[in-house]
């Protein structure tokens, strides 16, 4: 039996205490070999709140689980109702200064790899190589019963033929903010009457985003990528994630248990703060520009 997610974190005990200065991993990236974990803090420049933060999503928004996706129709009526929307947002957003600077240190052969927590896609759109999305991409969808995997703009035309009035009626609602997830709050009114199509392929499997939810687990084979990269690593540079959940948390450990310094640059305190290395508090539109100039020759 499942237990409820882990969807909140609040610190205890003696803390890492945090710094402004960004000498010490400066020091790290320069020595190269670098495996990013990223996190919605990376994001929220672009417009795509966190969840956890000053003004996280999860003071007003609690997010779909796995089990309730899959265990009730109206669940998934309502996910994709509010997606329909949510995903016009997502498409707009773009990188920001942080999104580039992690490119930049990639393309200096300083960063050996990237893992995202993210589901937006955005460090992929500012161009970084090696990219490890951990909870997939709202940009697919897969069947949950043949296994088809597909594009979700194929998805948006489809839902958006099989609701043509629904969009219009909505469009009061276009405003709210879009959530880390990829949807926007709306009221049950708004969904009840939103059709959700079944997979082309198969016929009547139920689709979902190619995204892990919460309380789902992330596919093995991509945990086993990323513990090569962090086993790898010279160092692990955290950015702009409280490590709340355990499956970006566990590298963290991991990287630390192996003796492998672990900075994290975060605003706020994290769950693993208690293996760090070093922790900076800033805002990483403007930690990461200057780390790039502090690492150039």
């Amino acid at each position: 039996m499942r237990t409820r997610p882990t969807l909140t974190w609040e610190p205890t005990g003696n803390l890492l205490p945090a710094s402004t200065d960004l000498t010490a991993v400066v020091e790290a990236v320069r020595g190269g070999g670098v495996v990013v974990l990223s996190g919605a803090g990376l994001s929220t420049e672009s417009g795509i709140p966190d969840y956890r933060g000053e003004h996280g999503s999860l003071r007003r928004h609690t997010p779909m689980t796995y089990q309730e996706f899959i265990g009730a129709e109206q669940a998934r009526r309502r996910y994709w109702a509010r997606s329909q929307l949510g995903w016009r947002a997502m498409t707009r957003a773009r990188p920001n200064a942080g999104h580039r600077a992690v490119t930049a240190l990639a393309e200096a052969g300083l960063v050996t790899g990237v893992i995202t927590q993210n589901v937006d896609g955005l460090q992929q759109s500012a161009g970084a190589p090696h990219v490890i999305e951990l909870h997939g991409s709202l940009s697919r969808v897969t069947c949950l019963s043949c296994g088809r995997g597909s594009d979700r703009a194929e998805l948006d035309q489809r839902l958006r033929a099989a609701n043509p009035g629904f969009e219009a009626a909505a469009e009061r609602y276009r405003a709210a903010r879009v959530n880390p997830d990829g949807d926007v709050e709306l009221p049950e009114e708004a969904v009840r009457e939103f059709h959700v199509v079944a997979c082309s392929a198969c016929g009547h499997g139920v689709l979902k985003p190619d995204v892990v939810f919460f309380g789902e687990n992330v596919p093995p084979e991509r945990v086993a990528a990323c513990r090569q990269l962090v086993e790898e690593a010279a160092a692990l540079l955290v950015l702009g994630s409280s490590l709340t959940v355990m499956s970006g948390l566990r590298f963290v450990r991991q990287a630390s248990q192996s003796g492998t310094p672990v900075m994290i640059v975060n605003q706020g305190p994290t769950r693993g703060d208690r293996w760090a290395t070093e922790r900076v508090d800033l805002p990483l539109g403007e930690a990461l520009p200057a780390l790039v100039e502090q690492v150039r020759p």
